[in-house]
């Protein structure tokens, strides 16, 4: 499973430096955030952005929100496939379907 060997590669890279130890839940999310501001800041005065450098700032956020799912012992693919069941259920497709309007706002 392909998601098991980024999760195995990205633990052996972080015990190779001894970075566990600062991998703490709040540090792992203050890194989410700021990776996610330098992914955006790769859009902040075009759409046109350097598709190289969106993929590598991609890479920081995904590797960040891994590291804090493997701290808090959950799956990435879990969180995502619940979340996605949960936000079904949230959007219907017969109120949401084409729509950037949030239905009950309609």
């Amino acid at each position: 499973m392909r998601h098991q060997r980024v999760v195995e590669a990205l633990r052996a890279f972080v015990a190779e430096r001894d970075w566990a130890q600062f991998h703490t839940a709040p540090n792992l999310a203050k890194s989410i955030s700021i990776e996610s501001a330098e992914l955006l800041e790769c859009f902040q005065w075009s759409d046109d952005a350097d598709d190289a450098r969106v993929r590598e700032e991609l890479a920081d956020v995904i590797t960040y929100c891994y590291l804090l799912a493997d701290r808090l012992g959950a799956d990435p693919s879990e969180l995502v496939l619940t979340k996605l069941e949960q936000t079904r259920e949230k959007y219907p497709v017969e109120l949401a379907k084409g729509s950037i309007t949030k239905y009950d706002r309609r």
